[in-house]
């Protein structure tokens, strides 16, 4: 929106942002809703931790939608396991083995509701068969709050599913080139 390389320092950012704000300032005829977006834009490049996130992953941490983020956290874990990997770049696929362990994580979770589920089912049989003191119900008081717990951690596994969802839609489109070597390797097997 500014018009400058991505390299810029501070003076030229500002100085482009000086001149853009003038013709987009809604005093001066300009849209309001262009410059709030103006001025987005160049609190995003004055901010030295925002800028760099922004460079390395074009997402503004304060802009994006938290689901974009929490996803691009997810990826960036995964992005550092296949830097890491020591085999050849071009031996293996890493984006293939991203989705690979995204689609893991997302059965795993589903299972894990499903144990959980289980388990609140038998605190609330429990809660049916228990006979209540006249005074204080103490292990009802507990069993209940031990069934909201587990209503709990299935909510949090449920947002972790949803956020597991996001990283893999972040790399659709994506593939990986293996050297030809490989790909016969792996054809003739």
């Amino acid at each position: 929106m500014l018009g400058v390389e991505r390299d810029a320092n501070d003076q030229t950012i500002r100085t482009a942002y000086r001149k853009a704000a003038k013709a987009a300032h809604p005093d001066s005829g300009g849209d309001a809703e262009q410059f709030a977006r103006l001025q987005a834009v160049y609190e995003l490049l004055k901010d030295p931790v925002r800028r760099k996130v922004f460079d390395d992953t074009g997402y503004d941490p304060q802009l994006a939608e938290p689901r974009d983020l929490k996803g691009l956290m997810m990826l960036e874990t995964l992005v550092n396991d296949f830097i890491l990997d020591e085999r050849e770049p071009g031996s293996f696929d890493p984006v293939a083995a991203m989705r690979r362990k995204l689609s893991d994580d997302i059965v795993k979770s589903r299972f894990h509701i499903l144990e959980l589920e289980r388990h609140r089912a038998r605190v609330r049989k429990h809660l049916d068969r228990l006979g209540r003191r006249p005074e204080t119900d103490v292990l009802g008081s507990m069993l209940r709050a031990r069934s909201r717990s587990i209503a709990e951690a299935i909510k949090t596994t449920e947002e972790q599913i949803k956020t597991i969802e996001q990283a893999y839609e972040m790399l659709e489109g994506y593939s990986y080139e293996l050297e030809a070597l490989e790909v016969k390797a792996h054809a003739a097997e």
